[in-house]
């Protein structure tokens, strides 16, 4: 006790304190989500996300090889297709946007980690996540699309299929499809955890994903519900997760602690995209900080439990550490 105890000993000096550090943030503990979009030297700013665009693949490109600079060593690709319908067609066509992109990435860049999100909302004329029936969602009917999808994202060359449709049984059913496809070794990263949340608005402006019609409550989760996230997670590894994700973080971060404390497997964690604009939008005003804010959160979400990162603070993050360095 104090006197004898004196905690600030060690709070000395940057040496000391660098010593002593429980936690720490490395740009290999990121991954990069990236927006790909139709055409050729386009790139579209996402107004409620500065710093954030929608990239043709050739911009894309050069994107992930300023990334790959900093020291990224995965990326999250999500894809804008240039048509919609109700069948999610584009989702799964093998010269969709997203089979395209990652094709080049992989060309390019072999031991590139290229994460595919695997869900149908980008795709749907209605916006949702599924195949609409009677003005309800349809599980079942959702599942073969989906697993379609990845398998299409893995023949291009995918290193991880991250299916973000809540919808159940999603895993089993793409686990079985790539198996059955001779992918037997393709990891899946599941949206295990994935909450119906107010942080979602300026990504679905990114991702133009907005329903046309209700919410996503009926298959995105309770934000007040615990116990179902760890049920959620389990079921999925059961299905055969390779690595679960919790989303969003800051909100979640009990959560993030509860998931880590429970599995064996990699847990990640999304930085989502209202997070990050709540950033910008603050520094734009002078009023904080933004790299020892953005710094804080990410140390924050990892000594909650993230083994992995997704973040759209990604390439500044990588380059604020490596200029530490």
């Amino acid at each position: 006790m104090f006197p004898e105890l004196r905690l600030r000993r060690l709070r000395k000096t940057r040496t000391l304190r660098e010593m002593v550090q429980e936690t720490r943030l490395d740009s290999s503990d990121l991954i990069y989500p990236l927006f790909a979009q139709e055409g050729t030297g386009r790139r579209d700013p996402v107004t409620s996300m500065p710093g954030v665009f929608r990239l043709s693949p050739d911009l894309l490109l050069e994107e992930v090889d300023s990334a790959c600079r900093q020291g990224i060593l995965a990326v999250l690709l999500f894809g804008i297709p240039e048509s919609k319908d109700e069948a999610a067609s584009s989702a799964y066509d093998d010269q969709g946007i997203v089979q395209r992109t990652v094709r080049l990435l992989k060309e390019r860049w072999p031991d590139l980690v290229v994460i595919t999100d695997v869900c149908l909302c980008e795709y749907m004329s209605h916006g949702h996540c599924g195949v609409v029936r009677d003005g309800q969602i349809d599980n079942d009917a959702t599942l073969p699309l989906l697993a379609q999808t990845a398998l299409s994202h893995a023949r291009a060359g995918a290193d991880i299929v991250a299916p973000s449709d809540m919808m159940d049984g999603r895993v089993r059913a793409i686990r079985d499809k790539l198996d059955f496809n001779d992918f037997a070794e393709l990891p899946i990263l599941s949206y295990a955890a994935k909450f119906a949340s107010a942080f979602y608005g300026p990504f679905r402006e990114a991702a133009g994903s907005t329903p046309a019609f209700g919410d996503r409550r009926s298959y995105q989760m309770n934000p007040a519900n615990r116990r179902e996230a760890l049920q959620e997670v389990l079921a999925d590894l059961d299905e055969g997760a390779d690595m679960v994700m919790v989303k969003p973080a800051l909100a979640y971060l009990d959560l993030i602690r509860e998931v880590r404390d429970e599995v064996l497997c990699p847990v990640v964690a999304y930085n989502v995209s209202g997070e990050y604009s709540l950033v910008k939008a603050a520094a734009a005003q002078n009023w904080i900080d933004e790299k020892q804010l953005v710094l804080e959160i990410l140390t924050g979400i990892k000594r909650a439990g993230a083994d992995l990162i997704i973040t759209y603070h990604a390439k500044d993050v990588a380059s604020w550490l490596n200029d530490g360095r």
